[in-house]
């Protein structure tokens, strides 16, 4: 990004906005032993100096590519071509954001579409927007149309197993609207079973849950149209290149978290939030919708469609106030599943699937280790003898994350550690991962 300098009388005036008086002020949230000490930098440094001292700092972060990394939990690292950022990166692409005007933003208008239709196909579905800010986002998004959508009904059942940070971000976004929240535990299809009354609006499963477990979605759409809710599933979008897609399961709006297809970890974003809906819900969906057209020549052009203008602009009139279609995070989709293709994206599936396999088998066979019971497909969870937490500190100096300690977000579970293997780990890095948790729990 470009260095953009600020008067000392402009820094005073955001510092009053904000309440403060000091830059120092700003950062007081942030631990003092977490944050970098002052540049302190020499004056008179040259370029090449300054950015040499930066590399410095910057080395002290670690990423997926300088260790053997196991790490999932929503954010998974896959193996991206190295066309996708070189094509996404081109000026026209970068400059061009906002599809408005489509007399001048037919190249964005055409990359939207060609990502519609190739999501569409993934999930089975009719219709996909240009997505949304993430995939916690996307599914705040899916159940609050589904509430809007339910003349009056306000129960919204959530999976035992959803990501605690989506459950965050959903608490935020409903916190307007007093629905009855469940959860259940067990298949989709039992739980749709064991609704009772009239007031039904959705039921949300996980393909794979945050435990990387994949449930058995049999008869879960007809068990929630019965009772007269819609049928929300938020997926994997790797795992719908080998697994049946939610559209043929009966899905009325599918979610995903895009980041997998060709966008980097960024440490935490910016991601990729994917949704798609019926053509019963398409004047529901929140965001953009991009058609293709003829032109009395018959000349292919690109447009907007399907959404009034106040969707975007009049918080009042709005089916959503999501204003963002994260345009390069999309676009870096598109390029990503273009060059993949089907059968790409599905040895990518199956490698994730046979290497997680073979991990959590090795695993399994450790002393005191056990895996939990289940389909799953890159994800499992791990019980160890000892605190998981402090296992993976141990591991962290030898360059290996083996996981997400559970302990993060459920305190009470100290010994379970979410492993995630990916086409990226190959069988040495795996069978060291094994050895080191042997040698650490002996």
């Amino acid at each position: 990004m470009p260095y953009i300098p600020v008067t000392d009388s402009q820094r005073d005036a955001m510092f009053r906005v904000v309440g403060i008086t000091s830059i120092e002020e700003l950062f007081k949230e942030i631990p003092e032993d977490l944050r970098f000490p002052d540049l302190d930098l020499e004056a008179g440094l040259s370029e090449l100096e300054v950015m040499r001292e930066l590399s410095a700092l910057a080395d002290a972060n670690t990423h997926a590519d300088r260790v053997r990394w196991f790490l999932g939990g929503g954010a998974y690292d896959h193996v991206i071509p190295a066309a996708v950022g070189a094509l996404a990166s081109i000026p026209e692409f970068v400059t061009a954001y906002t599809p408005y005007q489509s007399e001048v933003s037919q190249g964005t208008l055409q990359s939207i579409f060609e990502y519609q239709s190739m999501i569409a196909e993934l999930t089975g579905m009719e219709v996909v927007n240009a997505g949304h800010y993430d995939g916690a986002t996307a599914l705040a998004e899916g159940v609050l149309m589904a509430l809007k959508n339910s003349e009056g009904r306000n129960r919204v059942i959530l999976p035992a197993g959803i990501h605690p940070e989506y459950r965050a971000v959903l608490d935020t976004y409903l916190a307007a609207y007093n629905p009855v929240i469940e959860t259940y535990t067990g298949t989709p299809a039992t739980a749709a079973k064991a609704v009772s009354g009239t007031d039904l609006a959705c039921l949300v499963a996980g393909y794979p849950d945050f435990f990387g477990l994949v449930p058995d979605l049999t008869g879960a759409a007809e068990g929630v149209h019965e009772k007269g809710g819609l049928f929300i599933v938020h997926a994997d979008p790797i795992m719908l290149g080998l697994f049946k897609s939610p559209g043929e399961w009966g899905a009325d709006i599918v979610t995903a978290e895009g980041q997998s297809l060709g966008n980097d970890l960024n440490y935490g974003g910016p991601f990729l939030g994917i949704m798609a809906v019926t053509n019963a819900l398409m004047r529901r969906i929140p965001g953009r919708i991009v058609g293709e057209a003829r032109d009395h020549e018959e000349r292919r052009g690109y447009v907007l469609t399907l959404a009034a203008r106040e969707q975007h602009i009049r918080r009042e009139k709005a089916v959503s106030n999501i204003c963002s279609n994260q345009g390069l995070a999309m676009l870096r989709a598109c390029i990503y599943l273009t060059l993949m293709g089907k059968q790409g994206l599905r040895k990518t599936a199956e490698l994730c699937w046979h290497k997680s396999h073979y991990a959590a088998g090795r695993i399994a066979a450790l002393p005191g280790f056990s895996v939990a019971n289940g389909t799953f497909f890159k994800e499992f969870l791990v019980t160890l003898p000892k605190n998981a937490e402090s296992i993976a500190e141990k591991l962290y100096h030898k360059n290996l994350v083996p996981g997400l300690p559970l302990s993060r977000y459920f305190p009470d579970r100290k010994n379970e550690l979410l492993v995630c293997v990916t086409e990226t780990n190959s069988r040495k890095d795996i069978d060291e991962l094994v050895a080191a948790l042997g040698e650490v729990c002996k």
